[in-house]
């Protein structure tokens, strides 16, 4: 088994910071936060009472949103840069029953077509059961434009130093 490296988030202290997916200060959003494991970027998630759809159950929009949450911070710390969704393919494979959490969600790289990342992500139960999968397309920008436009500050401040050469 791999060894597991906690994934910092550099943005908290940026001006006007607020992301749904995983800025830690937003009451309303999903606060979620990642690992590396090899060639993976996992997160494990709670869910909130709000995020519901039909009783019970994690609303399909908010599982595709956290697929796609994780797929942009595979971007940040294993192709080192910054990108934007393309294209979404979700698959929604059975009801993600509340109390089933904590969910596991695992994304790889599939491909890379130019600068199209396609990106694997699964959402699992507890149990390990896969309820939800994607794959997700990536636009994957040159470093420099990431770092003038995007605000990537560059892979040392994901991941600790003496971790940067195993990212």
């Amino acid at each position: 088994m791999s060894t597991s490296i906690n994934i910092k988030n550099p943005f908290h202290k940026l001006e006007g910071y607020n992301c749904f997916g995983c800025a830690p200060d937003n009451e309303l959003g999903l606060r979620m936060h990642f690992r590396m494991e090899g060639d993976e970027v996992l997160s494990d998630w709670e869910p909130e009472n709000h995020l519901q759809g039909w009783v019970g159950v994690l609303h399909g929009g908010i599982q595709a949103t956290l697929m796609d949450e994780i797929a942009g911070w595979f971007v940040l710390v294993k192709l080192k840069t910054a990108g934007v969704t393309s294209k979404m393919e979700v698959k929604l494979l059975k009801p993600i029953e509340m109390d089933k959490a904590p969910f596991r969600l695992r994304a790889k790289l599939l491909e890379m077509k130019r600068n199209i990342a396609i990106i694997q992500v699964g959402l699992y139960l507890n149990d390990g059961t896969l309820g939800a999968e994607s794959l997700m397309h990536y636009y994957t920008y040159p470093k420099d434009v990431a770092r003038e436009k995007w605000y990537y500050p560059g892979i040392e401040h994901f991941i600790p130093v003496d971790e940067v050469d195993n990212a």
